[in-house]
């Protein structure tokens, strides 16, 4: 932690003891509050702005998740160090989902409570957040590009997520950009750079993919011509990411799975276990749960890795990230290729915004890769553009049907937080009321719920219409 700004930790736990101690260990490294209960860390939080809070989910009006999701729907966005006398796998994933950044079983010494606090403050330092809005031609996040309120909530869920030691699944279309998310992941893990391997599990046939994986040793097989280390053993302290995990062959989830419970793994033909400490990251294109029911993905084995989901969305719903990137990625390419191109003509960019993208933005950076390579100028014009780009152009979305129109009346249009109050409501109606699944429904973060609902429900607007 750094000695130049202080910060304030906010530490809310019903035991004085361990208060005190929580104080000691940061009085050093930061201003300290103490509440006694969810309730009175509440009221500080109405007063100020804490930059990490420790809470205590035992006992208390509000255990468990819903003390963190009290904390969000308060509209406090910085990073949660939960702490119990009771963490079980189940308690851990449902705290994470509520909004934890970090979860730490009691007794904690000091010196673990400022290693934990001191890891999360840096993940959370202003230069890991997303950039404003407007800013293009650069890496907007760990290097992703854009601002798009889509993206900005997945750059918040992984910095969130990127300290912890737990699993990330992460869905999307292809060419959303998984691996970079999970390079994002763990460049905010605090593990070693050089510890991040990743291992496209579709792209390896699959009588290799366990020697891929767990390595192998001399003569366990035809072309074993000597000891070799794999994935699992390069990524030891580090990050292992599976990439299309669902392509995985069934007895091999199995051994993987067996890897996951014990942090042992075995190369192939050997007699004896090696201990590996990876942080797992795993991503498919693919709907999982389908795969589970289908009986071609272990329904355990899914569990086990999808404790800290992100949803990557398709292009076609970035919005004026499309042009953002497509900038970004001429830039790039010009300067590879000594071409002179600054920018899009007015045309050019309406073809680009309009497109849907269906490869996402794996097909906009080859689209312009091609472009730069073919042509050269100052601004590109449509002609450059593939025709299928211009014949293909439309809106990235359909519109919303509203209320009827009247022919020679003014048009019905509900007002933009009527709709999206409808949408949020409807979406906790689906989950009985459950905020954390309602907003991955949604595919924003359950703070963004909690801050809206606590403002109509201020203004009065929670039952209205």
């Amino acid at each position: 932690m750094s000695r130049r700004v202080r910060r304030l930790v906010l530490i809310i736990d019903a035991d004085p003891a361990f208060r005190r101690l929580a104080v000691q260990a940061l009085s050093t490294e930061a201003d300290c509050r103490e509440a006694a209960s969810v309730e009175d860390g509440l009221e500080i939080l109405d007063r100020r702005d804490p930059d990490l809070i420790v809470a205590c989910l035992d006992g208390g009006a509000a255990a468990g998740a819903e003390t963190i999701e009290s904390l969000r729907f308060a509209g406090y966005e910085g990073p949660i160090l939960a702490t119990s006398a009771r963490v079980s796998l189940g308690s851990a994933v449902e705290a994470m989902r509520a909004g934890a950044s970090d979860v730490a079983g009691k007794p904690l010494s000091a010196t673990d409570l400022l290693r934990r606090v001191g890891k999360l403050m840096e993940a959370d330092r202003p230069a890991a957040r997303p950039a404003a809005p407007g800013r293009r031609d650069s890496a907007d996040f760990q290097g992703f590009i854009g601002t798009s309120p889509a993206m900005t909530e997945i750059y918040e869920q992984i910095r969130r997520i990127g300290p912890s030691r737990a699993p990330v699944f992460v869905t999307g279309e292809s060419g959303t950009g998984k691996e970079v998310t999970a390079q994002a992941v763990h460049t905010l893990s605090g593990r070693p750079a050089t510890r991040f391997v990743a291992l496209n599990c579709g792209a390896i046939p699959k009588d290799l993919m366990e020697s891929e994986i767990f390595g192998h040793v001399k003569g366990a097989f035809t072309g074993a011509t000597e000891d070799r280390a794999g994935a699992a053993e390069l990524a030891d302290g580090g990050t292992l990411f599976l990439d299309e995990i669902c392509e995985m062959d069934l007895a091999l989830q199995t051994k993987l799975l067996r890897f996951i419970q014990t942090g042992e793994m075995r190369r192939v033909g050997d007699t004896r276990t090696r201990a590996v400490d990876v942080r797992f990251v795993c991503a498919t294109n693919r709907d999982p749960l389908a795969d589970v029911a289908a009986g071609r993905f272990r329904e355990d084995l899914y569990y086990r890795l999808c404790v800290l989901p992100i949803h990557l969305p398709p292009l076609r719903r970035r919005g004026d990230d499309v042009l953002a990137l497509a900038e970004a990625f001429l830039a790039r390419f010009s300067a590879e290729e000594g071409r002179h191109f600054r920018g899009f003509d007015a045309a050019a960019a309406d073809i680009v915004s309009r497109y849907s993208w269906p490869g996402n933005v794996r097909q906009l950076q080859n689209v312009i890769r091609r472009l730069v390579v073919m042509h050269d100028g100052e601004r590109v014009t449509a002609p450059m553009l593939p025709l299928a780009l211009a014949h293909g152009s439309q809106p990235m979305a359909a519109p919303v049907a509203g209320p009827t129109h009247v022919a020679g009346s003014p048009p019905m249009v509900e007002p933009f937080w009527v709709q999206e109050r409808r949408i949020i409501e409807e979406a906790l109606a689906a989950f009985d009321g459950n905020l954390s699944r309602a907003a991955a429904a949604l595919e924003i973060s359950p703070s963004t719920i909690y801050r809206k609902r606590e403002s109509w429900a201020r203004e009065g607007l929670l039952q209205a219409g």
